[in-house]
């Protein structure tokens, strides 16, 4: 058995609002808050609690490499959570430490990422979705409710599509549910950066502009740290994996299944979108949580945890 590791609060700070014809801001806003799990802190996060659940630690085989995870918890039904780009299981524990006397709880160092093995290899969202499947597979789930956080959501969204008969809610946190609109040159401007000798300063720069408030050097430091694990190789895949415009889109499409979103309030939220999400599914809900940035979980802990648990329960997803 092992418990999470302890660690601050993790959050993002509130994005500025955009005008209405700065479409290429937009659209690199739009990337800018899907590929960082944690990239700002406000000092206003809750105390962390004082014990985590334990979590039992395993490998699933998916190829010829393994991808880690953590399990435990009360319930016949499951609750899978997938952390977004750089991230890993830690980013999970307010959430966990809700749900764990209601559900089994799995959560899942994506391949290439935390315990994961790291192959160089193509890491596209598909790639991805099948580590989370062959984690399904070890755990012994037939069905569960995937979570995604930022890149976790098109992660979730590729799962659904291989194994829909497994996939009985999808809940997206801050993530986008469809492809951004953009070019190529747009795209490619915001990834380049990641394929240089000169990634780490570009990632250190870009997420120190996320810590305007003084209070914040511990938090931005750990959030640097935690990135920057993640092997380049890994990381620029992933943004390719996400943009190149060979790969399939993760547009969600109409489906039977709940959609529930939790979204930090943001100008990146549009009430298009909002209404574009409650066009995928008869049973749809939206929440957006006020004063929080893009890593909710981190930032208002309790507020979402309680959003979270109200949800998942309201579509009898847990009990």
């Amino acid at each position: 058995m092992q418990r999470l590791q302890k660690f601050p609060g993790v959050v993002a700070p509130k994005m500025a609002p955009l005008r209405s014809e700065e479409k290429g801001k937009r659209t690199l806003l739009c990337l800018a808050v899907l590929l960082f799990v944690a990239t700002g802190y406000t000092g206003a996060c809750a105390d962390p609690p004082s014990s985590v659940p334990p979590l039992s630690s395993h490998f699933a085989r998916y190829g010829t490499n393994r991808v880690h995870y953590l399990i435990g918890g009360n319930g016949v039904q499951t609750v899978l959570f997938v952390h977004g780009w750089g991230g890993n299981t830690d980013f999970w524990r307010d959430p966990v430490a809700a749900l764990i006397d209601k559900a089994k709880v799995v959560l899942v160092d994506l391949p290439g990422h935390g315990k994961s093995d790291k192959p160089k290899v193509d890491y596209t969202m598909d790639f991805f979705a099948g580590g989370v499947l062959a984690v399904l597979k070890d755990a012994r789930v037939d069905k569960a409710t995937l979570v995604g956080h930022s890149m976790g959501v098109p992660v979730i969204c590729r799962a659904y599509a291989k194994a829909t008969n497994r996939v009985v809610a999808i809940v997206a946190v801050d993530g986008l549910l469809r492809r951004p609109k953009g070019t190529p040159d747009q795209f490619e401007a915001f990834t380049a950066p990641y394929r240089t000798p000169e990634y780490r300063e570009h990632t250190r720069k870009f997420i120190a502009t996320m810590f305007p408030n003084p209070g914040t050097e511990a938090l931005r430091d750990w959030t640097l740290s935690q990135v920057l694990a993640t092997p380049q190789y890994v990381l620029s895949s992933a943004m390719d994996g996400m943009f190149e415009p060979g790969q399939p889109d993760w547009d969600l499409g109409k489906v039977s299944i709940p959609v529930l979103v939790i979204n930090a309030k943001s100008a990146m939220w549009t009430p298009e979108y909002e209404k574009y999400v409650h066009s995928l599914s008869p049973q749809t809900e939206y929440r957006t949580i006020e004063g929080a940035g893009h890593f909710l979980m981190g930032e208002k802990p309790k507020e979402f945890s309680e959003a979270l648990v109200s949800m998942l329960e309201k579509f009898k997803l847990i009990r």
